[in-house]
C-alpha cells in the first residue's frame, strides 16, 4: 500500500466524483456555466466545494467570511450548508464576475444569507474590525490575489473566533511552489505564506492535496 498521497489520473478522479459528489442541480448549472468563462480556472473543484460545506456543518457555522467570490460557486456551496439564519460576508472587486454569483444565489434561495461587499478585500476586512466584530466568524475562505494572502490571513485570524477555521486555496499552485525555477511574485508569495504557516503556533495546521492544495488553519 502507498504511504504517501495518491496521485489521481482522469479515470480515478472520475471514479472519485462518481462515488462521492452530491452536487445540487443549481451548483452543477453554475459550475458548467463558469466552465465556459475565459477565467474558468479560478473556480474551485466541485469536491472541494462539497468538502467546505461539510466543514461548515462540522463547525456548526452561522457566520462565515469569503475573500474572493468570482462567479459564486464556493459561496453557494457554503450558503446552502448554513442554517436559515446563517450569513456570509463575501469580498470581491468585480461587479461583472459577481453578477453571475448574484443570479445563482437568487435562484438557489440563499441571496439573503450573503452580504456581498464590492471593494478591495483588505478594506472590507479592516472595516469589519473597526465595526467591532473581531472573533465572531466561524469560518473563513481565502481565494483571491496571492500576493495579499498573508495580509488576508492576518486579518481573518483576528475576525475568526477561537476554534474557528480558515481555509486557504491554491497553496500548491499547480505544483509551481516546488519548482525553484518559477520565481514570479505570486508563486513566491505562496511559498513564503506556506512556510510562515508551517511555523505559526497560533493555529493547528493541515495542508491537503485536494484540488490545487487547500490549507486548513484552526485558530487556537
Amino acid at each position: 500500500m502507498p504511504n504517501k498521497t495518491l496521485g489521481l489520473d482522469n479515470r480515478l478522479y472520475d471514479y472519485l466524483l462518481s462515488v462521492s459528489l452530491r452536487e445540487p442541480e443549481i451548483l452543477r448549472q453554475l459550475r458548467e456555466e463558469t466552465a465556459r468563462h475565459p477565467r474558468a480556472g479560478m473556480q474551485i473543484a466541485p469536491e472541494q466545494g462539497q468538502f467546505m460545506a461539510l466543514l461548515a456543518q462540522l463547525l456548526g457555522a452561522t457566520k462565515t467570511l469569503e475573500i474572493g467570490v468570482f462567479t459564486g460557486y464556493s459561496s453557494l456551496c457554503v450558503a446552502l450548508a448554513l442554517p436559515p439564519t446563517g450569513k456570509i460576508v463575501a469580498c470581491d472587486v468585480s461587479e461583472e464576475y459577481t453578477a453571475t454569483a448574484r443570479r445563482y444565489w437568487e435562484a438557489a434561495g440563499v441571496a439573503h444569507k450573503i452580504d456581498l461587499r464590492i471593494a478591495p478585500a483588505l478594506q472590507t476586512l479592516d472595516d469589519l474590525l473597526a465595526a467591532g466584530v473581531a472573533e465572531t466568524f466561524d469560518f473563513a475562505f481565502i481565494d483571491a490575489d496571492k500576493d495579499n494572502y498573508d495580509a488576508y490571513f492576518e486579518l481573518s485570524l483576528q475576525l475568526v473566533r477561537t476554534g474557528g477555521l480558515i481555509a486557504i486555496d491554491n497553496v500548491l499552485w499547480r505544483g509551481q511552489v516546488a519548482d525553484p525555477q518559477v520565481q514570479d511574485s505570486s508563486t513566491q508569495a505562496i511559498r513564503a505564506f506556506n512556510e510562515k504557516l508551517h511555523r505559526d503556533e497560533r493555529v493547528t495546521l493541515s495542508l491537503l492535496t485536494i484540488a490545487d492544495g487547500l490549507t486548513l488553519a484552526l485558530k487556537r
